[in-house]
């Protein structure tokens, strides 16, 4: 199995793996797979992964690591790699091995490997959308629950790139934190003190929100669904100042490639991980024999 290189660039996906698989399997066989055990104990099988449709391979390592937890002993062998585009019908895997393993695996390793190439074809298209304008794709915290490093290694195989990780690795200070803070200019100065050296990112919501925090110096600032008309006076705003402007807020696939003409750095989108649509995959048991 070749493995993509965001794979290689991020060492903590493999304990994540490690740890969602074995919650995946707990959570499906429970105290044991009793439809399984109408098959003979000792039947080997083979089998195919197909899918049904056009889109974006990602989360081999997943199904691999599902098959290998129930059958140490089986092979496996992948006909594409991570971040290849597909068509119908092509034969993704191979696979080789106890009859009753392959059959307790497919559902948990086919609920992991459609749902992260359904992540990494969204990110595709918006790639796509986005090419020759200079934005750069993010994606946000609005991940499925427990999927979050999962989901956004699936955003960088199909092309985009990472919004923070989480609360701890970035300040994205919002309305309700400027709320509490008494102002933009307070919240970005507690910012500095409680971590300096972080970056830090502040939503506006107009223009006078956007000049004040041009004038408090900070990294980049997102425009919450603004209008097209107001994303231009902010890019005439932000001229000559080295801070990013991103573009957030509800923005349709099909208006992606006017927001990014606008002159913008960034545009964030929570549809990439939370408005995905499952790629169709089909398990095949091909042969079933005595050992």
């Amino acid at each position: 199995m070749t493995l993509h290189r965001h794979w290689q660039a991020d060492p903590e996906l493999q304990a994540d793996l490690e740890r969602l698989v074995d919650q995946a399997l707990a959570e499906d066989i429970g105290s044991g797979d009793i439809t399984a055990q109408l098959i003979p104990a000792r039947a080997r099988a083979r089998a195919r992964i197909i899918t049904r449709e056009a889109g974006v391979l990602c989360g081999a390592p997943w199904a691999e690591r599902v098959f290998a937890r129930l059958d140490a002993g089986g092979h496996r062998r992948w006909l594409a790699a991570e971040g290849d585009d597909l068509h119908p019908d092509q034969v993704l895997c191979e696979l080789e091995g106890d009859a009753r393993a392959l059959l307790t695996g497919e559902r948990t390793a086919l609920n992991l490997l459609q749902t992260l190439s359904g992540t990494a074809t969204a990110a595709r298209r918006y790639r796509d959308l986005a090419a020759g304008t200079g934005v750069t794709v993010l994606d946000t915290r609005k991940t499925i629950p427990g999927l979050r490093r999962a989901q956004k290694y699936a955003v960088r195989v199909g092309g985009c790139r990472n919004h923070r990780m989480g609360l701890h690795d970035a300040f994205l200070i919002k309305e309700n934190h400027i709320a509490a803070c008494g102002g933009i200019a307070a919240a970005v100065a507690a910012a500095r003190r409680v971590a300096p050296g972080k970056p830090v990112e502040i939503e506006v919501e107009d223009l006078n929100e956007l000049r004040q925090a041009l004038a408090a110096g900070v990294e980049r600032v997102m425009l919450d669904n603004f209008s097209h008309e107001d994303i231009r006076a902010a890019v005439a705003l932000r001229a000559g100042q080295r801070t990013e402007l991103e573009v957030s807020g509800n923005i349709e696939e099909r208006a992606l490639r006017d927001y990014a003409a606008a002159g913008v750095d960034f545009i964030s989108s929570g549809a990439l991980t939370k408005h995905l649509r499952a790629l169709d995959l089909s398990f095949r048991l091909l042969a079933a024999t005595d050992a």
